[in-house]
């Protein structure tokens, strides 16, 4: 070879080098979700909450399972080839006193937090205990007011919780006398910690105090607080009106110094006037007005209209309040939520919510016929994003209406349902109030899938009615709404019923059918 031509091919080698090095890989990753599907613990009291959107997982545990020694007993992720580099160590038990951070990953990285929640219950009581006790779980605190005239250097102690069931308490004070002109000190252990609680008993001139007054339409709730063991209660009357009205004893639940009174049949929109007494004494007077009361629009599901192929709960050209899954179901076939001329009374229309597998063979999914307060979004590919609920305030107390359902054999199922093939189709109509700002979206899509959780911190109330047998002639069904609280105002309303109550999952029974009728909203007990 030529000196000329060797340095030519030398020339072009280095050049392809060069060339080869400057060429960049611009096909970027795929973005491509991953989440928690299932996240199980060891002692908890239900299934984790998993919130896809925000990237959350909240763990419920009972009160005696060690809090920074959480051990996870196994997880799911989709999609499966998801990787969670900090397994290991969950697996292990891990400390979830307060929320924690980790990572998911495929192509990208996603990052999640881990909340534990876990209510331990704490009391304590002493004899002429005045009111309920201060109880500061941070602080390690207690305080507890008692009448003047209690043996403060010598004081029993009703009742006292700390901690968990297999706590230790030392000096353990149950049942015990004690001597509280200063403050006494309890040291809790367990799991090998201690903690110090310190305890102070203060006596009070106050014998009875009215404390708050929380009205709703046909009810109010009433809140005091006098010394244990005496006369405890309340009276009230009409604003308008000098005559006292004690409520009876089935109106009232007392604990220790502390007393409630359920106060029913009021009249909405009416102020009335009311107060504590203990023995000859009274506290202060509050005076409170009722709300109004409000119904369901279309409760009686009487308005349809036929869009394309889409039945719509309510009249054309007027507003919506209900709403269905049907432009989802649509996609692959026809609405399976539609008006029927069958009712409890033989008039009218009912509305027909029926379970199907929509598609041509094994193409499509299983569709669950159901209604609910709110707007149908958008569909994500073959799944629904739904905005629950509508704007409400007042607070209703039950939830009647007329029912039919047939549950047929559960058809479908989707990943950790497989077990429930063959079994009863369950229906399921639900009603809840919370306080958020925004109604709730769900998603049902598994890779950012979203449902509603009723004990969900922006729950103000929740209750349901299911059944997974025939009912074949129309039958009265009543919901009673349990409260978290009877002071927060809810925002909005949401209430739905479903041929399926595991249709979110896409886990149900083809040909399931749940008929409704007629609901109305109660204000009263």
């Amino acid at each position: 070879m030529s000196r000329f031509r060797y340095i030519s091919l030398l020339l072009l080698a280095v050049t392809a080098a060069v060339l080869t090095g400057c060429i960049k890989n611009n096909i970027p990753y795929p973005y491509i979700n991953v989440n928690f599907t299932t996240f199980d613990v060891e002692g908890s009291e239900r299934p984790s909450a998993i919130d896809s959107i925000q990237r959350t997982v909240t763990v419920y545990l009972t009160e005696d399972v060690d809090i920074r020694n959480v051990v996870v007993n196994g997880f799911t992720l989709s999609p499966a080839d998801g990787v969670w580099a900090d397994s290991a160590a969950y697996l292990n038990g891990i400390d979830m006193s307060s929320p924690l951070t980790t990572v998911l990953s495929l192509y990208q990285d996603y990052t999640w937090t881990i909340t534990a929640r876990q209510e331990i219950e704490r009391y304590f009581t002493v004899e002429q205990q005045v009111g309920a006790s201060v109880i500061d779980v941070p602080g390690h605190r207690i305080i507890a007011y008692v009448a003047q005239s209690a043996p403060i250097n010598s004081l029993l102690v009703t009742s006292i919780k700390l901690a968990g069931g297999n706590a230790v308490m030392t000096p353990d004070l149950s049942d015990q006398r004690a001597d509280f002109t200063a403050p006494v000190h309890v040291d809790v252990t367990q799991y090998g910690r201690t903690e110090r609680w310190t305890i102070y008993v203060v006596p009070t001139e106050e014998t009875v105090t009215t404390e708050r007054v929380d009205a709703w339409s046909c009810v109010a709730w009433l809140y005091g607080s006098a010394e244990e063991g005496k006369d405890n209660g309340f009276e009230y009357r009409r604003a308008d009106s000098d005559s006292w009205v004690k409520l009876t004893a089935d109106q009232l639940t007392i604990d220790g110094g502390a007393f409630t009174g359920r106060l029913t049949g009021l009249t909405p929109l009416t102020s009335y006037v009311a107060r504590a007494y203990s023995d000859a004494d009274y506290g202060a007077e509050i005076e409170f007005t009722t709300q109004g009361t409000a119904q369901l629009p279309n409760s009686d599901f009487e308005q349809w209209w036929l869009d394309g192929k889409v039945w719509d709960p309510w009249a054309e050209g007027g507003e919506s309040f209900w709403d269905t899954g049907n432009k989802g179901a649509t996609t692959l076939g026809t609405s399976n939520t539609y008006p029927s001329d069958d009712t409890p009374t033989g008039k009218g229309r009912s509305a027909c919510l029926e379970t199907r597998f929509v598609g041509i063979g094994p193409v499509g999914k299983l569709a669950a016929g159901n209604i609910f307060a709110g707007k149908y979004v958008k569909t994500d590919g073959t799944n629904g994003i739904l905005s629950f609920g509508r704007p409400w305030t007042t607070r209703p107390t039950r939830l009647r209406g007329w029912m039919k359902y047939h549950s047929a054999a559960i058809s479908s199922t989707t990943v950790g349902y497989e077990n429930l093939k063959g079994e009863p189709d369950t229906g399921i109509i639900w009603i809840a109030l919370i306080d958020t700002d925004e109604p709730f979206e769900i998603r049902t899509n598994p890779n950012n899938r979203q449902l509603f959780d009723p004990d969900g911190p922006s729950v103000v109330a929740y209750g349901k009615a299911e059944w997974n047998t025939d009912v074949t002639e129309w039958t009265r069904f009543e919901i009673t709404l349990d409260y978290k609280s009877t002071s927060r105002v809810p925002k909005y309303l949401l209430c739905t019923g479903s041929a399926s109550a595991l249709g979110d999952y896409f886990t149900g029974g083809n040909g399931s059918v749940l008929m409704i009728d007629d609901f109305e909203l109660m204000f009263d007990y």
